[in-house]
């Protein structure tokens, strides 16, 4: 038994394969969250169903698993199990683009799922872990843009020097109990309420 219970959607148009998912996972210590026929069963499922994880067939009526996980993915990050009947190339080269983090080949036994499963979390965890590291990168690189505009606002208007002008500008995010951030913000928007009255006067 998997030391981690899920809750899992199944989606496939064939009434065998939802319903062999359907007997095996519970087998394997997980809960299945709800079963659908379609891409768009599936997409709705998501939403009602929250589930930790989606495992689905690729081919199926309307949209088929990878553009149902492509659409899921809008909404909410969920890591997903592709099946197909065969490999093919063009199909994992889609996947590879979406939130897919395994694919199995049908007929799919109990040990590919016990496989795969754990596998296809440790994937998305990493994913989300250097997606939220990206994020945190990105956002100190805006907020220090945003500190280096304020001082170079300081420095023109106060005339003074670039230290000084930081000195200032954590003086009164401390009086202020505040991030430097923030009054930097409050600086590059002072400057350009300025800068338009200026156009103004002239």
């Amino acid at each position: 038994m998997s030391a981690e219970r899920l809750r899992i959607a199944v989606a496939d148009d064939e009434p065998d394969v939802r319903e062999y998912l359907e007997e095996l996972l519970p087998r394997m210590g997980h809960e299945v969250a709800g079963s659908a026929s379609s891409g768009e069963e599936l997409a709705a499922l998501a939403v009602r169903a929250n589930p930790d994880l989606i495992i689905t067939d690729i081919k199926m009526p309307g949209l088929d698993g990878i553009e149902a996980a492509r659409a899921i993915s809008r909404g909410r990050h969920v890591p997903v199990i592709l099946l197909s009947a065969h490999h093919d190339a063009d199909l994992v080269e889609r996947a590879a683009a979406e939130p897919v983090m395994a694919y199995l080949i049908k007929p799919v036994s109990e040990a590919d799922l016990r496989a795969a499963i754990p596998l296809a979390m440790v994937r998305f965890r990493q994913s989300q872990a250097l997606a939220q590291e990206a994020a945190g990168l990105r956002q100190a690189l805006e907020e220090r843009k945003l500190i280096e505009r304020a001082k170079g606002i300081l420095m023109r208007r106060l005339r003074i020097e670039e230290d000084d002008a930081f000195r200032r500008l954590r003086k009164l995010a401390s009086s202020q109990n505040r991030k430097v951030v923030d009054i930097s913000r409050h600086v590059a928007e002072a400057d350009e309420i300025f800068r338009q009255l200026e156009m103004i006067a002239t």
